[in-house]
C-alpha cells in the first residue's frame, strides 16, 4: 500500500514536472497569439461631444494645463465614471485588473453599453487573471457593433480543469498580469489611480470598503494616458475576446435582461440616490468644482510586456525609486502592499538618517487582504523602525459607509485572502512639499518587475497638499495603530483611538491562525513574486 502511495505521488511529481517543462520550451506555442486589428485612440474635436463642449472653456483659460481632481470618497470615484460615460459622444477606452460582476460593476458596464447605444465606441481591456467565469456577460458585451473587449496575457481554456492545468504548465509566462488602471472618456477626461472596478473599491460593500485614491484629469496629458491606452490594446500581449470563444443566443437573451434589470433593482436605486446626493456631483452640477491645474502632471506607464533582462530604464519602478531617492525634507508612503526589500529599506532609511521624515502607511496583518505580502513586509520592520521610518499600520475595523453587497461578494479569507472590515489600497506617496504620485504601483517586487503599472506624478502644491491631508488623515489614530520598537527592541502598537493610550505587544486584532499564516510566509522564498 505505501508503495503504491509512492508511485502515485511520484508519477504526478513527474507529470507536473512535465507539464511545467512543457511550458517553458513551448510558450511562445502556447500563448494565444494577438490577432486583434491595430485601433487607435479617436481624433479630438472642437465641440464634437457634451465633453469637448464643457471643457473646451476651461481648456482655454488654462493654455497648456492639465487639469487635475483628487478622488478619495468611493461614491465619488463612482460618480465621476459613471457620468463621463454618460457625456461621451465619441469613445470610452477602459483598462483594468479587475471588473468584478457585481452590482458596482454591472451598472458601470450598463453605462458602457448604453454608451454604445448612442453610437460610441468602447474598447474595455482586461488582465485575464480575473475574468474567469466571466466570459459570457463580456461576449455579450463585445457582441455589441459598438464594443470590443480584449484580454490581456490570456488562458487559451476558458474555464474548468483545464484551466487550473495551462495555469501549471504557463505558470512562468502568466506570473506576468496588467495592473493598470485608466477610464478614458472621449480623449477628454481620463481616470486613473489605484481602484478597480467593484463594490469594494466604491463604498458600496457592507462587509469591507477599501480607501483608495484616484485622480480625475482632463487636459494635454488625457492624451498621454489614451496614447498608453493605445500601446497596450495593441500589443502582443492582448487577444480580442471572440477569438477564445463563442456564446448562444440563450445566453446572450439573459444577459442583456440582467444589464436592463439591474439599475431598477432596490439595491442599485439605493445606491444611486447615494452617488446622486454625494457633495462632489452637485459641486458638479452648480459648476463650482475646483481643480487643479498644473503644466507639471505626467501619466507614466510600465511598457505593455515587462521580460526578465529588457533594459528598465523607461519601467516605472525606475521613476518611483529616483523621485523617492530626490527627497530632502520628507517621504511619505501608502502602500498596501509594502515589501521593500534590501534596496528600499536602505533609501528609506538613509533618507531617515539624512534627517528627512519618513513614514509609511501600510495595512496590518488584521487589515491585509494578502498574507503572504504580510510575511514579506513583517521581516523589514524592525530595520525600518530602528533607522528611523515611521510606520503606520491600518485597523481592520477603519471601515468606510456600507453598502448593498451579498455574501458571495465578501472578500475571501484564507492565506490570500481577508476577511476584515476595512482595508487600505490607495497607493501614492509625496516628496518634500510638491512633488508626489498617485496610481496602481505597490512599493513590491511583482509591481517592480512583474506586473505592468501605471501612474501620475505631479509636482503641484494644490494636489500635494490633498495627497499629504489623505496621508495624515490614513495615519491618525482612529484609522491606523502606529508601530514602534519598546525598550526591549521589540515591536509594539500604539493604540491612541480611546480615551487611554494602549500599547500592544503583537499582531493587534489578528487570530494566531492568521499570524502563523504570515510567519510561515515570511519565512519562504516568495519576496520576489510579492
Amino acid at each position: 500500500m505505501v508503495g503504491r502511495a509512492r508511485r502515485i505521488m511520484l508519477w504526478g511529481a513527474f507529470s507536473v514536472l512535465v507539464l511545467v517543462a512543457s511550458g517553458l520550451l513551448l510558450a511562445d506555442h502556447l500563448t494565444p497569439p494577438s490577432t486583434g486589428a491595430p485601433s487607435y485612440a479617436l481624433p479630438l474635436a472642437a465641440d464634437h461631444t457634451a465633453l469637448d463642449r464643457e471643457l473646451a472653456p476651461l481648456l482655454a483659460r488654462n493654455p497648456g494645463k492639465t487639469g487635475a481632481l483628487t478622488l478619495i470618497d468611493g461614491i465619488d470615484a463612482f460618480a465621476a465614471r459613471a457620468m463621463s460615460a454618460r457625456q461621451a459622444g465619441r469613445s470610452l477606452d477602459l483598462q483594468y485588473y479587475i471588473w468584478h460582476d457585481d452590482l458596482t460593476g454591472r451598472l458601470l458596464a450598463r453605462e458602457a453599453w448604453t454608451a454604445a447605444e448612442r453610437g460610441v465606441r468602447v474598447r474595455l481591456l482586461l488582465d485575464d487573471i480575473n475574468s474567469g467565469g466571466k466570459d459570457t456577460a463580456l461576449l455579450v458585451l463585445d457582441g455589441h457593433p459598438n464594443i470590443e473587449v480584449r484580454l490581456y496575457n490570456p488562458f487559451r481554456n476558458r474555464s474548468g480543469i483545464a484551466r487550473l492545468l495551462e495555469m501549471l504548465q504557463r505558470g512562468f509566462s502568466l506570473n506576468h498580469r496588467m495592473h493598470n488602471k485608466a477610464w478614458i472618456a472621449d480623449g477628454r477626461v481620463a481616470i486613473v489611480g489605484g481602484r478597480n472596478v467593484g463594490l469594494e473599491y466604491f463604498s458600496a460593500s457592507k462587509s469591507s470598503n477599501f480607501h483608495d485614491l484616484d485622480l480625475l484629469l482632463f487636459g494635454p496629458e488625457v492624451a498621454q494616458a489614451s496614447a498608453i491606452f493605445d500601446a497596450f490594446w495593441n500589443s502582443e500581449a492582448v487577444v480580442p475576446l471572440s477569438d477564445l470563444g463563442g456564446l448562444g443566443m440563450d445566453d446572450i437573451r439573459a444577459v442583456l435582461e440582467a444589464i436592463g434589470d439591474e439599475a431598477r433593482t432596490p439595491a442599485a436605486q439605493r445606491y444611486l440616490q447615494r452617488v446622486e446626493s454625494s457633495p462632489t456631483v452637485r459641486a458638479y452640477l452648480d459648476d463650482a468644482l475646483a481643480p487643479h491645474w498644473s503644466g507639471r502632471i505626467r501619466v507614466i506607464s510600465d511598457p505593455p510586456v515587462k521580460r526578465p533582462g529588457d533594459d528598465s530604464s523607461g519601467w516605472l519602478v525606475e521613476h518611483v525609486d529616483a523621485s523617492l531617492r530626490s527627497a530632502q525634507r520628507a517621504a511619505l508612503l501608502v502602500s498596501p502592499y509594502f515589501v521593500p526589500g534590501e534596496d528600499t529599506s536602505a533609501v528609506l532609511t538613509g533618507l531617515a538618517a539624512d534627517g528627512a521624515h519618513v513614514g509609511v502607511i501600510t495595512n496590518s496583518l488584521a487589515a491585509n487582504d494578502v498574507v503572504a505580502v504580510h510575511g514579506g513586509y513583517a521581516k523589514y520592520r524592525k530595520r525600518l523602525l530602528a533607522g528611523g521610518v515611521h510606520l503606520y499600520e491600518l485597523r481592520p475595523e477603519a471601515a468606510g459607509d456600507g453598502g448593498t453587497d451579498t455574501a458571495a461578494d465578501r472578500p475571501r479569507s484564507g492565506p490570500m485572502g481577508s476577511s476584515s472590515g476595512a482595508s487600505l489600497h490607495t497607493k501614492a506617496f509625496l516628496v518634500d512639499e510638491t512633488r508626489g504620485f498617485i496610481g496602481s504601483y505597490n512599493l513590491d517586487p511583482r509591481s517592480a518587475w512583474l506586473n505592468t503599472e501605471m501612474g501620475v506624478f505631479f509636482d503641484d502644491p494644490g494636489l500635494a497638499a490633498d495627497l499629504r491631508a489623505e496621508y495624515l488623515h490614513l495615519a491618525g489614530p482612529a484609522i491606523s495603530w502606529k508601530v514602534g520598537l519598546d525598550a526591549d527592541g521589540d515591536l509594539a502598537w500604539l493604540d491612541a483611538a480611546g480615551p487611554e493610550p494602549r500599547l500592544l505587544q503583537s499582531e493587534p486584532e489578528a487570530s494566531r491562525w492568521r499570524r502563523l499564516q504570515a510567519l510561515v510566509f515570511r519565512h519562504l522564498p516568495l519576496e520576489s513574486q510579492l
